[in-house]
């Protein structure tokens, strides 16, 4: 059995998976983003001493940050200001005896759901994550392009318009417009003009990320998770529009685009990580 965790600075969620890939039991808190590093720790350790059985094998977990995978050590974790540098790796096993390993939380999730999602059966895949921020990472004949510093594929910070893609692609977009990606979602649901409009706005800013990837990696697929992927039926229309703008109709053509649906893709890369499950 391994324990697999997707640290955030939203939420910290912590469970344990099964051989085969089933998922036993999961913990979801609030992260304490605000603490010292030891705080935060501390709550990562009271999580995991809940799910620790003498079966465990292994713990992965993706968090936010570059992350030195061969070393696991964390650096600069977005939205946990404290997290700086924490050797990662090194604390968790030498606490609980067991191989650990880290990497990026969307390298994760691109694991999870190429390896035993909706994105097995393609060969070039990027997966994108909206949510608190906006991350991306590129699958390559089934295995993780992750770069030198597993920052390959960190399309958020790229420039855009006056600011940068994670603005206008993540959580922050609605929080810039007085309100949230949730509620926004909720009232455009119900027909609120207002609401559908700023979806409409939303999705013309994922359109035009997409037609970046498609400069930059050419994919086979986007693969769209993360929270706000949820509200893809409002925004996807919008999003379309300009994808088709792109200058290349016949890599358009060849292009799939799609919200995934599964859960537990990031508890089930972060479990991978530790080998096959």
């Amino acid at each position: 059995m391994r324990i697999a965790i997707d640290l955030g600075g939203t939420n910290v969620r912590v469970a344990s998976v099964l051989p085969g890939g089933e998922i036993s039991r999961v913990l979801v808190e609030p992260c304490r983003s605000a603490g010292s590093e030891g705080e935060v720790l501390d709550q990562l350790f009271r999580m995991i001493d809940d799910l620790m059985t003498p079966d465990v094998d292994g713990i992965g977990i993706g968090v936010p940050s570059v992350v030195d995978t061969g070393r696991g050590i964390v650096y600069n974790v977005v939205g946990i200001p404290s997290w700086k540098e924490v050797h990662l790796k090194d604390v968790l096993e030498g606490r609980y005896h067991v191989g650990v390993a880290v990497d990026n939380d969307c390298n994760c999730f691109a694991l999870g759901v190429t390896r035993f999602g909706r994105g097995t059966g393609y060969r070039e895949a990027f997966c994108v994550t909206l949510g608190t921020g906006v991350g991306g990472s590129l699958v390559i004949d089934g295995h993780l392009y992750r770069g030198r510093n597993a920052g390959a594929g960190e399309i958020g910070s790229i420039p855009y318009l006056d600011r940068d893609y994670e603005y206008y692609c993540s959580s922050r977009f609605f929080v810039g417009k007085g309100t949230s990606g949730k509620d926004a979602a909720v009232m455009a649901a119900n027909g609120e003009p207002e609401a559908v409009a700023l979806l409409e706005e939303f999705g013309g800013h994922v359109g035009n990320l997409i037609q970046m990837i498609m400069f930059a990696y050419d994919p086979e697929a986007v693969i769209l998770g993360g929270s706000i992927s949820k509200a893809y039926s409002l925004f996807s229309d919008p999003m379309w529009r300009e994808i088709k703008k792109f200058p290349y109709p016949k890599s358009v053509e060849n292009l799939d685009v799609f919200q995934t649906e599964e859960r537990y893709a990031a508890f089930l890369g972060a479990a991978n990580l530790c080998g096959a499950i």
